[in-house]
């Protein structure tokens, strides 16, 4: 039997994925005890014990200056610039998806517009965002916006293009408006492009939040990264570059178990 057409058992499936998770953490354990012999003072690779302790320690202790544990106010900032960008985002990726792989005058007014657009390093436009909308929320949702609007744009007006033409002849020729069209039979074909267009977009979005936090917030878990980096405090960022980790996934896994609850025609595809 070819080696492609071997699937491996469920047990083993299950130990071919927790594989390299096993190997990154006992290098990351070896190193650290290497360091930490070297020099019990050193910062730089703490001890897997270490990190643990911190973890309890900054999901558990309230900060004694303002009462609050930080980390759970940080996610919270976070998770609410993350979800107004990548939700205003898909929206706005949605419509203009739709309008310009279903009508030719907005696809020659915007194709070209947003193919542009979308070789603009978005991080080179944060300074601009920050001098236009200041230093508030809104310049680090609308750097998420621009950092994956365009990408959802072209994918979502292709995959409109990709319907093949005889569906929309014959509901043309049952009687269905552009609009109906659009809703009957558009709308059903890319909501699953869109979420799966998001969830490969989440890793950008992250990047893009954290960098807007690192350079101007006052909570967040991008400013406390950057916060604390002075100290050389590597526990404390580990424990909180884990736990973005873990939110990304967790995210990233609601959004597949959506897509295949709503759409399970398109598991395959997802």
């Amino acid at each position: 039997m070819r080696l492609l057409n071997r699937h491996p058992s469920r047990p083993t499936a299950i130990l071919l994925a927790a594989l390299p998770f096993a190997v990154v953490l006992i290098a990351y354990a070896i190193g650290s005890e290497i360091r930490l012999a070297a020099n019990p003072q050193d910062k730089l690779l703490p001890a897997p014990g270490a990190i643990l302790d911190t973890a309890i320690r900054l999901f558990t202790e309230p900060n004694k200056r303002s009462g609050e544990i930080q980390i759970w106010h940080d996610t919270w900032a976070s998770l609410r610039r993350l979800a107004l960008g990548v939700g205003s985002g898909a929206l706005i990726s949605l419509i203009l998806g739709v309008g310009i792989g279903l009508l030719p005058y907005v696809r020659r007014g915007f194709s070209s517009f947003v193919a542009v657009i979308s070789m603009v390093p978005p991080l080179a436009l944060l300074p601009i965002l920050f001098i236009v909308f200041g230093l508030g929320e809104t310049s680090k949702v609308v750097l998420i916006v621009i950092g994956i609007t365009p990408f959802l744009i072209r994918d979502l007006s292709q995959r409109v293009l990709d319907i093949p033409h005889e569906e929309i002849v014959k509901a043309q020729t049952l009687g269905a408006s552009t609009w109906v069209i659009a809703l009957r039979v558009v709308l059903p074909q890319i909501l699953p492009r869109l979420i799966a267009g998001v969830r490969l977009s989440l890793g950008a979005a992250w990047l893009f939040l954290i960098a807007a936090e690192a350079v101007a917030a006052e909570q967040g878990l991008g400013y406390r990264i950057f916060l604390v980096r002075r100290y050389l405090a590597m526990d404390i960022i580990l424990t909180y570059v884990i736990w973005i980790t873990l939110l990304a996934f967790v995210i990233d896994y609601a959004l597949k178990v959506l897509a295949r609850r709503a759409f399970p025609w398109m598991e395959g595809g997802l």
